[in-house]
Protein backbone atom coordinates (compact mmCIF):
# COMPACT_ATOMS: atom_id res chain seq x y z
CA UNK A 1 0.00 0.00 0.00
CA UNK A 2 1.07 3.56 -0.54
CA UNK A 3 2.48 5.27 2.53
CA UNK A 4 1.89 8.86 3.56
CA UNK A 5 4.59 11.45 2.92
CA UNK A 6 4.94 15.21 3.12
CA UNK A 7 3.93 15.57 -0.53
CA UNK A 8 1.15 12.98 -0.43
CA UNK A 9 -1.55 14.35 -2.72
CA UNK A 10 -4.29 11.97 -1.64
CA UNK A 11 -7.48 13.35 -0.12
CA UNK A 12 -7.13 13.54 3.66
CA UNK A 13 -9.84 11.80 5.67
CA UNK A 14 -9.58 12.37 9.41
CA UNK A 15 -11.02 9.52 11.46
CA UNK A 16 -11.89 9.61 15.15
CA UNK A 17 -12.42 6.49 17.22
CA UNK A 18 -11.97 5.18 20.75
CA UNK A 19 -8.65 3.72 21.91
CA UNK A 20 -10.20 0.38 22.80
CA UNK A 21 -9.91 -3.12 21.44
CA UNK A 22 -13.09 -3.32 19.40
CA UNK A 23 -12.54 -0.02 17.57
CA UNK A 24 -8.88 -0.88 17.00
CA UNK A 25 -9.95 -4.22 15.53
CA UNK A 26 -12.50 -2.52 13.29
CA UNK A 27 -10.05 0.08 11.94
CA UNK A 28 -6.99 -2.20 11.74
CA UNK A 29 -6.89 -2.47 7.96
CA UNK A 30 -7.20 1.29 7.51
CA UNK A 31 -4.71 2.13 10.25
CA UNK A 32 -2.09 -0.30 8.91
CA UNK A 33 -2.91 0.20 5.22
CA UNK A 34 -3.91 -3.40 4.65
CA UNK A 35 -6.40 -2.37 1.98
CA UNK A 36 -6.07 -0.10 -1.03
CA UNK A 37 -7.55 3.27 -0.12
CA UNK A 38 -7.08 4.69 -3.61
CA UNK A 39 -7.14 8.51 -3.66
CA UNK A 40 -7.67 8.78 0.11
CA UNK A 41 -5.27 9.02 3.03
CA UNK A 42 -6.71 8.19 6.45
CA UNK A 43 -5.34 9.82 9.58
CA UNK A 44 -6.58 8.35 12.86
CA UNK A 45 -7.22 10.27 16.06
CA UNK A 46 -7.83 8.09 19.11
CA UNK A 47 -9.71 9.68 22.00
CA UNK A 48 -12.43 8.57 24.41
CA UNK A 49 -15.99 8.39 23.14
CA UNK A 50 -17.37 11.29 25.16
CA UNK A 51 -14.63 13.56 23.80
CA UNK A 52 -15.55 12.40 20.29
CA UNK A 53 -19.22 13.10 21.06
CA UNK A 54 -18.45 16.67 22.10
CA UNK A 55 -15.98 17.22 19.30
CA UNK A 56 -18.48 16.11 16.65
CA UNK A 57 -20.45 19.31 17.24
CA UNK A 58 -17.66 21.17 15.42
CA UNK A 59 -17.70 18.73 12.49
CA UNK A 60 -13.92 18.78 12.04
CA UNK A 61 -13.62 15.00 11.51
CA UNK A 62 -14.84 13.57 8.22
CA UNK A 63 -15.53 10.15 9.76
CA UNK A 64 -16.02 9.68 13.47
CA UNK A 65 -17.26 7.22 16.02
CA UNK A 66 -19.99 8.71 18.20
CA UNK A 67 -22.53 7.42 20.64
CA UNK A 68 -25.96 6.94 19.12
CA UNK A 69 -27.24 9.19 21.90
CA UNK A 70 -24.94 11.98 20.70
CA UNK A 71 -26.00 11.45 17.09
CA UNK A 72 -29.45 12.75 18.02
CA UNK A 73 -27.87 16.21 18.30
CA UNK A 74 -25.70 15.89 15.18
CA UNK A 75 -28.13 15.10 12.40
CA UNK A 76 -27.49 18.35 10.53
CA UNK A 77 -23.76 17.59 10.29
CA UNK A 78 -23.52 13.80 10.08
CA UNK A 79 -25.23 10.77 8.56
CA UNK A 80 -25.00 7.29 10.06
CA UNK A 81 -22.87 4.65 8.41
CA UNK A 82 -24.69 1.38 7.81
CA UNK A 83 -21.52 -0.40 8.96
CA UNK A 84 -19.24 0.17 11.91
CA UNK A 85 -21.89 0.09 14.64
CA UNK A 86 -21.56 -1.68 17.99
CA UNK A 87 -24.73 -3.36 19.21
CA UNK A 88 -25.11 -5.44 22.34
CA UNK A 89 -27.32 -8.47 21.78
CA UNK A 90 -28.64 -9.16 25.32
CA UNK A 91 -25.59 -7.44 26.82
CA UNK A 92 -24.33 -3.89 27.07
CA UNK A 93 -23.06 -1.25 29.49
CA UNK A 94 -23.31 -2.44 33.07
CA UNK A 95 -23.92 -0.88 36.43
CA UNK A 96 -21.62 -2.31 39.10
CA UNK A 97 -21.32 -1.54 42.80
CA UNK A 98 -19.73 -2.87 46.00
CA UNK A 99 -23.14 -4.21 46.99
CA UNK A 100 -26.31 -5.21 45.21
CA UNK A 101 -29.18 -2.76 44.72
CA UNK A 102 -32.61 -3.14 43.21
CA UNK A 103 -33.61 -0.58 40.58
CA UNK A 104 -35.52 1.62 43.01
CA UNK A 105 -32.44 1.80 45.26
CA UNK A 106 -30.11 2.38 42.30
CA UNK A 107 -32.17 5.38 41.19
CA UNK A 108 -31.18 7.16 44.42
CA UNK A 109 -27.48 6.27 44.34
CA UNK A 110 -24.75 8.46 42.88
CA UNK A 111 -23.41 6.67 39.82
CA UNK A 112 -20.15 7.37 38.00
CA UNK A 113 -20.98 7.70 34.29
CA UNK A 114 -18.63 7.95 31.28
CA UNK A 115 -20.42 11.00 29.87
CA UNK A 116 -23.95 12.34 29.49
CA UNK A 117 -23.94 11.97 25.69
CA UNK A 118 -23.02 8.29 25.79
CA UNK A 119 -25.57 5.68 24.81
CA UNK A 120 -24.81 3.97 28.12
CA UNK A 121 -26.11 7.04 29.97
CA UNK A 122 -29.27 7.23 27.83
CA UNK A 123 -29.93 3.51 28.33
CA UNK A 124 -29.68 3.89 32.09
CA UNK A 125 -31.91 6.96 32.04
CA UNK A 126 -34.52 4.97 30.12
CA UNK A 127 -34.24 2.06 32.53
CA UNK A 128 -34.47 4.10 35.74
CA UNK A 129 -36.99 6.56 34.27
CA UNK A 130 -35.47 9.49 36.15
CA UNK A 131 -32.43 11.75 36.00
CA UNK A 132 -30.44 9.85 38.62
CA UNK A 133 -27.58 11.42 40.63
CA UNK A 134 -24.35 11.02 38.71
CA UNK A 135 -20.70 12.02 38.53
CA UNK A 136 -19.04 12.31 35.12
CA UNK A 137 -15.92 10.14 35.27
CA UNK A 138 -13.43 9.07 32.57
CA UNK A 139 -14.49 5.61 31.45
CA UNK A 140 -11.16 4.06 32.44
CA UNK A 141 -11.36 5.52 35.97
CA UNK A 142 -14.85 4.29 36.85
CA UNK A 143 -13.93 0.93 38.38
CA UNK A 144 -11.35 2.55 40.64
CA UNK A 145 -13.83 5.28 41.58
CA UNK A 146 -16.50 2.76 42.57
CA UNK A 147 -14.03 0.66 44.53
CA UNK A 148 -12.83 3.78 46.36
CA UNK A 149 -16.34 5.20 46.78
CA UNK A 150 -15.12 8.57 45.57
CA UNK A 151 -14.12 10.51 42.45
CA UNK A 152 -12.77 14.07 42.40
CA UNK A 153 -14.02 14.63 45.92
CA UNK A 154 -17.54 13.39 45.16
CA UNK A 155 -19.14 10.28 46.59
CA UNK A 156 -19.61 7.37 44.19
CA UNK A 157 -21.97 4.49 45.03
CA UNK A 158 -22.05 2.70 41.67
CA UNK A 159 -20.51 2.86 38.23
CA UNK A 160 -21.83 2.66 34.68
CA UNK A 161 -19.09 0.77 32.85
CA UNK A 162 -18.31 0.42 29.16
CA UNK A 163 -15.51 -1.15 27.10
CA UNK A 164 -13.30 -3.81 28.68
CA UNK A 165 -14.47 -3.03 32.23
CA UNK A 166 -17.50 -5.18 31.39
CA UNK A 167 -15.15 -8.18 31.56
CA UNK A 168 -12.88 -7.09 34.42
CA UNK A 169 -15.14 -5.51 37.06
CA UNK A 170 -15.11 -8.62 39.26
CA UNK A 171 -11.37 -8.15 39.77
CA UNK A 172 -12.31 -5.05 41.78
CA UNK A 173 -14.66 -7.06 44.02
CA UNK A 174 -17.70 -5.36 42.52
CA UNK A 175 -21.14 -6.84 41.87
CA UNK A 176 -23.25 -6.60 38.75
CA UNK A 177 -26.35 -4.55 39.52
CA UNK A 178 -27.76 -4.12 36.00
CA UNK A 179 -26.90 -5.09 32.43
CA UNK A 180 -28.60 -2.44 30.29
CA UNK A 181 -28.36 -4.63 27.19
CA UNK A 182 -30.33 -7.45 28.81
CA UNK A 183 -32.84 -4.93 30.18
CA UNK A 184 -33.27 -3.41 26.72
CA UNK A 185 -33.78 -6.82 25.11
CA UNK A 186 -36.39 -7.74 27.71
CA UNK A 187 -38.17 -4.45 26.95
CA UNK A 188 -37.96 -4.46 23.16
CA UNK A 189 -36.65 -7.80 21.86
CA UNK A 190 -33.94 -5.82 20.05
CA UNK A 191 -30.17 -5.45 20.39
CA UNK A 192 -29.01 -2.32 22.19
CA UNK A 193 -27.37 0.18 19.78
CA UNK A 194 -24.38 1.89 21.38
CA UNK A 195 -21.55 3.25 19.26
CA UNK A 196 -21.97 4.19 15.61
CA UNK A 197 -19.79 5.66 12.91
CA UNK A 198 -20.94 8.88 11.30
CA UNK A 199 -19.77 10.61 8.15
CA UNK A 200 -19.98 14.31 7.43
CA UNK A 201 -22.89 15.18 5.17
CA UNK A 202 -21.17 18.11 3.46
CA UNK A 203 -18.67 15.83 1.72
CA UNK A 204 -19.18 15.14 -1.96
CA UNK A 205 -21.56 12.21 -2.56
CA UNK A 206 -18.80 10.14 -4.20
CA UNK A 207 -16.47 10.74 -1.24
CA UNK A 208 -19.20 9.64 1.17
CA UNK A 209 -19.74 6.45 -0.82
CA UNK A 210 -16.01 5.73 -1.09
CA UNK A 211 -15.22 6.33 2.59
CA UNK A 212 -18.21 4.26 3.64
CA UNK A 213 -17.09 1.42 1.36
CA UNK A 214 -13.54 1.55 2.74
CA UNK A 215 -14.82 1.40 6.31
CA UNK A 216 -16.80 -1.69 5.38
CA UNK A 217 -13.73 -3.23 3.72
CA UNK A 218 -11.66 -2.56 6.84
CA UNK A 219 -14.16 -4.36 9.06
CA UNK A 220 -14.42 -7.25 6.59
CA UNK A 221 -10.63 -7.55 6.42
CA UNK A 222 -10.34 -7.83 10.19
CA UNK A 223 -13.06 -10.44 10.41
CA UNK A 224 -11.32 -12.46 7.67
CA UNK A 225 -7.85 -11.99 9.24
CA UNK A 226 -8.97 -12.26 12.83
CA UNK A 227 -5.71 -13.37 14.46
CA UNK A 228 -3.55 -10.57 13.10
CA UNK A 229 -6.25 -7.98 13.75
CA UNK A 230 -6.63 -9.26 17.31
CA UNK A 231 -2.89 -8.97 17.90
CA UNK A 232 -3.15 -5.31 16.91
CA UNK A 233 -6.28 -4.80 19.03
CA UNK A 234 -4.55 -6.27 22.10
CA UNK A 235 -2.42 -3.15 22.24
CA UNK A 236 -5.57 -1.20 23.11
CA UNK A 237 -7.03 -3.68 25.60
CA UNK A 238 -5.80 -2.02 28.81
CA UNK A 239 -4.72 -5.25 30.47
CA UNK A 240 -7.06 -7.69 28.74
CA UNK A 241 -5.68 -11.17 28.24
CA UNK A 242 -5.78 -12.53 24.70
CA UNK A 243 -8.87 -14.65 25.35
CA UNK A 244 -10.65 -11.70 26.98
CA UNK A 245 -9.80 -9.44 24.04
CA UNK A 246 -11.10 -12.08 21.65
CA UNK A 247 -14.34 -12.30 23.62
CA UNK A 248 -14.72 -8.52 23.87
CA UNK A 249 -14.11 -7.95 20.17
CA UNK A 250 -16.60 -10.69 19.36
CA UNK A 251 -19.21 -8.94 21.48
CA UNK A 252 -19.05 -5.68 19.55
CA UNK A 253 -17.61 -6.46 16.10
CA UNK A 254 -19.98 -8.95 14.50
CA UNK A 255 -22.74 -9.20 11.89
CA UNK A 256 -24.31 -5.96 13.12
CA UNK A 257 -20.99 -4.18 12.53
CA UNK A 258 -20.75 -5.26 8.91
CA UNK A 259 -24.30 -4.16 8.20
CA UNK A 260 -26.98 -2.95 10.61
CA UNK A 261 -29.62 -4.62 8.46
CA UNK A 262 -33.36 -4.13 9.04
CA UNK A 263 -33.31 -5.29 12.67
CA UNK A 264 -30.32 -3.13 13.55
CA UNK A 265 -31.98 -0.10 11.95
CA UNK A 266 -35.14 -0.86 13.91
CA UNK A 267 -33.07 -0.92 17.10
CA UNK A 268 -31.53 2.48 16.25
CA UNK A 269 -34.94 4.02 15.58
CA UNK A 270 -36.47 2.53 18.72
CA UNK A 271 -33.64 3.76 20.94
CA UNK A 272 -33.93 7.29 19.61
CA UNK A 273 -37.73 7.23 19.75
CA UNK A 274 -37.73 6.10 23.38
CA UNK A 275 -35.17 8.74 24.25
CA UNK A 276 -37.51 11.40 22.88
CA UNK A 277 -40.61 9.89 24.49
CA UNK A 278 -38.83 9.90 27.86
CA UNK A 279 -38.00 13.57 27.51
CA UNK A 280 -34.23 12.98 27.40
CA UNK A 281 -33.86 13.92 23.72
CA UNK A 282 -35.21 17.38 22.82
CA UNK A 283 -36.76 16.33 19.51
CA UNK A 284 -37.85 13.33 17.52
CA UNK A 285 -35.02 11.99 15.36
CA UNK A 286 -35.34 9.98 12.15
CA UNK A 287 -31.87 8.55 11.49
CA UNK A 288 -30.33 9.04 8.06
CA UNK A 289 -28.29 6.05 6.92
CA UNK A 290 -25.60 5.88 4.24
CA UNK A 291 -26.42 2.87 2.08
CA UNK A 292 -23.87 0.10 1.61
Amino acid sequence: MASASANDSRRLIRVGHSPDADDAFMFYALAKEKIDTGPYRFVHELVDIETLNRRAFTGDLELTAVSLHAYAYLTERYALCSCGASLGDRYGPMVVAPQRYDLSELATKTTAVPGTLTSAYLALRLCLRIDFPHVITPFDKILDAVAAGMYAGQRVDAGLIIHEAQLTYSQHNLHLVLDTGQWWFDETGLPLPLGVNAIRKDLEPQVIRDVHRLLHESIQYSLEHREEALQYALGFGRGLEADQADRFVGMYVNQWTLDLGPRGRDAVREFLARGYAAGVLPRSVEPEFVAL
